[in-house]
């Protein structure tokens, strides 16, 4: 987790929560979109599932119903963090609408924005920085989102982003400006 130093920040606080398959770019997006805010004088903060998974989460496996209260402990924090004044960044998975959606309620209209960060199974499988697909694949990672266990990309997300066809960078700055 990072955080911003102080400083007056305009910016209402705020949640973008990155969803999409593992490889697709979240977490890289987010630090891109943090790094940015952060130095337009913005206070924000990354959730990276990765990160909770080694702390916050630990304790949770892959169910579907451990993965639900992934999102649930994501979200909370999320909330607090936003209440605090900072513009948080989620990266996670979360690969249920009904738990995104469960997110959101925790939330004012307009202060949670759903980032659909979207790339092909097969590029994100062809990415693959862990060699957790490859390993799902040899059915040593039962349950894994996209291979034996579903992922339901969001059906109007408030964002969408093709990290086939658009550099982490570009990205950013696009989050950046719809926080405006």
């Amino acid at each position: 987790m990072q955080t911003a130093a102080g400083g007056a920040d305009m910016t209402p606080a705020r949640v973008l929560w990155l969803t999409g398959l593992s490889g697709a770019g979240k977490s890289t997006i987010a630090q891109a979109t943090c790094q940015l805010l952060r130095s337009q004088g913005r206070r924000a903060v990354v959730l990276d599932g990765d990160e909770l998974r080694r702390g916050l989460t630990r304790d949770l496996g892959f169910s579907d119903a451990d993965r639900s209260e992934n999102v649930r402990r994501t979200a909370e924090v999320a909330r607090l963090m936003a209440d605090a004044g900072l513009v948080v960044i989620v990266a996670l998975i979360s690969p249920f609408r009904a738990d995104r959606a469960l997110a959101r309620a925790l939330f004012e209209p307009g202060r949670f924005i759903e980032v659909f960060v979207d790339t092909a199974l097969s590029v994100a499988e062809s990415r693959d920085p862990k060699g957790l697909y490859k390993r799902a694949r040899q059915g040593r990672l039962p349950g894994f989102t996209g291979i034996a266990s579903p992922y339901e990309p969001p059906l109007a997300p408030e964002i969408s982003i093709a990290t086939e066809q658009m550099l982490p960078d570009l990205a950013a700055a696009r989050l950046a400006a719809l926080l405006g």
